[in-house]
């Protein structure tokens, strides 16, 4: 075995009594209901104070207890199933959505766990429990969630909802892939898939500093995972009016609601454990400071790095604005998968050279080699190319894009134009058409009825 592989101790779990799990789950729960809460009233103080606007102040001091009037509000509102939806599916998709969100959570260090607290007298790790493949789990309860949104779109029996869902599902699988990539990188890094082994991993240097590429790819994905802006296709209110969740009201909607929440707060905690030192005290308290991974401190570490990750989240849907669909696949299989990918086999070579003993230089100059080596063939690629289009005969006139081909309106694709639209008349026609010009005298019955007149007088 090779010595930089993570020797995972996980015997301090599955010992607590079942009273004390059910404490654990609970407060796993309430943590995540509180996050949610502050991330709501968080959200809207902090687009307000970006678009210089007032935000909420009504309910409670500052405003602070507006999550919890919307809350009550939406469970008070009048339930509406519309008349077309399978009702089964129909109910069943807010709670298929809103359970996987809440049970990632579980597997996620709050603190050290060979640093034990005590509850109730009883002495327990701050994890409710962990697996040796723990991260796959989360990957697995992750994509379960998906289905929810899939469902209400399906269920509604309307087109707009059914096209959230089917945009939600395309995203999934475009950002999942990534997502797997960069989570491949830690493992191969940390050597372990436990989630408290890869903290136990970063003692000494984070993740983000030794894998910055994985950080930043699982930032991108984790945006669209959520299907927040600028990523929010499946309810982009812009061209789907609200996506999967336009047919749903009252509690149903509450319940999406708040799995989109959940789910930022558990990608937030899933990113703090991966790259951000878990429940490790940031890197100046750390050294003068011996206690500060100590006691109930790390919870204190843990909590602030998920806030400032959900203040990313707020941060990114007050600056950017949505992209398109297509943008959205690109980035997601021509970019993503393709970084992720080539990343990944660059680190499984640096950790085959350091379990082979390689020392760092010779580790820096065969990585360095590699990727001149790939912009050359890049270089090479790219100059046969443009010799090859030079050598084309010029291509003809491109066939006008006709919107209405297929017996319906279609949008044009990128590189494509509607045809002109006829212009109207021009303002000194129209005044003389009111004021009674020749073009008044078109219709036969204003005609017939002019002549007489003039018959008349005359």
């Amino acid at each position: 075995m090779s010595p930089y592989l993570a020797a995972e101790d996980l015997s301090m779990f599955g010992r607590d009594p079942w009273w004390l799990i059910v404490v654990k789950a609970v407060f796993c729960f309430a943590f995540l209901m509180v996050t949610v809460l502050i991330a709501i009233v968080m959200e809207r103080k902090v687009v307000a104070w970006m678009q210089l606007r007032i935000g909420p102040n009504r309910h409670g001091p500052w405003g602070m207890l507006q999550s919890l009037a919307d809350g009550i509000k939406l469970m008070l509102k009048e339930d509406v199933v519309v008349k077309r939806a399978d009702k089964a599916v129909y109910v069943l998709a807010p709670i298929v959505a809103a359970i996987p969100a809440f049970m990632a959570i579980a597997v996620i260090p709050f603190g050290p766990s060979g640093n034990e607290i005590s509850i109730f007298g009883q002495r327990t790790t701050m994890q409710l429990t962990d697996l040796p493949i723990a991260m796959l789990y989360i990957l697995a309860v992750a994509s379960v969630g998906i289905y929810g949104i899939v469902l209400a779109g399906w269920s509604s029996g309307s087109t707009y909802p059914l096209l959230g869902g089917l945009r939600s599902c395309a995203q999934m699988i475009s950002y999942e892939i990534a997502m797997g990539a960069a989570f491949a990188s830690v493992f191969l890094y940390s050597g372990s898939m436990s989630t408290s082994a890869i903290v136990e991993q970063q003692a000494d240097r984070w993740y983000i500093l030794l894998l910055p590429v994985s950080f930043l790819l699982y930032i991108v994905t984790m945006v669209g995972e959520t299907n927040r802006a600028p990523f929010d296709m499946p309810e982009s209110e812009g061209d789907l009016v609200g996506g999967f969740n336009t047919e749903y009201s009252s509690i149903k909607f509450a319940m999406f609601m708040l799995a989109e929440y959940v789910n930022m707060v558990t990608v937030s905690a899933v990113t703090t454990t991966l790259f951000l030192g878990g429940w490790r005290a940031p890197w100046p308290i750390s050294t003068f400071w011996e206690g500060a991974n100590h006691g109930w401190w790390p919870l204190l570490w843990f909590v602030v790095k998920v806030q400032l990750l959900l203040f990313l989240f707020v941060w990114l849907r007050g600056t950017l604005p949505r992209v398109r669909y297509d943008q959205l696949m690109k980035l997601g299989w021509k970019v993503l998968i393709p970084v992720s990918l080539v990343w990944l086999m660059l680190v499984a070579t640096i950790r085959a050279l350091r379990n082979e003993n390689y020392d760092f230089a010779d580790i820096a100059l065969y990585v360095c080699a590699g990727v001149l080596a790939v912009l050359l063939l890049s270089f090479v690629a790219d100059l046969y190319r443009d010799k090859a289009k030079r050598a084309e005969p010029p291509a003809g006139e491109p066939a006008a894009f006709d919107p209405m081909a297929g017996g319906f309106p279609v949008p044009p694709l990128p590189g494509q134009e509607l045809p002109p639209v006829p212009r109207r008349r021009p303002r000194q026609e129209r005044e003389l058409i009111v004021s009674g010009g020749p073009d008044t005298h078109s219709d036969g019955s204003v005609g017939g009825s002019t002549d007489g007149k003039e018959a008349s007088d005359g």
